[in-house]
């Protein structure tokens, strides 16, 4: 009998805890899809492909930085050979000029700039 009371005052905890864990791990998962851009930065339309280390963007051919990263629409890094020709993106430079994080925009985040013009 003793048993069986400590087990139903000890039970509910550990449940309420995994359905925490379960609730905070789904709002973080939405939370991914919604990426901060950087405050600094330019908007530009991709180009055909170029030799490494330069990108295209509008009609400047851009060197980019030793290190410089790239995501796609889903925040993960991506491979220069893997840029799409004729894409949205963002980008950042650095004090010489060169390219150092290029985002491929999504949708929301065209529809965002749009809305704010101030890039």
């Amino acid at each position: 009998m003793l048993f069986s009371l400590c087990y139903r005052l000890i039970m509910p905890k550990p449940l309420l805890l995994l359905i925490f864990c379960v609730i905070l791990g789904h709002t973080a998962a939405q939370a991914q899809g919604l990426r901060s851009l950087p405050q600094q930065g330019e908007r530009g339309t991709l180009g055909q492909n170029q030799a490494l280390p330069e990108v295209q963007i509008g009609s400047r051919s851009l060197r980019l930085a030793p290190g410089a990263i790239i995501y796609d629409q889903n925040n993960r890094s991506v491979v220069h050979s893997q840029l799409p020709a004729d894409a949205d993106v963002f980008y950042t430079t650095d004090s010489k000029g060169e390219i150092q994080r290029i985002y491929i925009l999504t949708e929301q985040e065209k529809a965002r700039l749009d809305q704010s013009g101030s890039r």
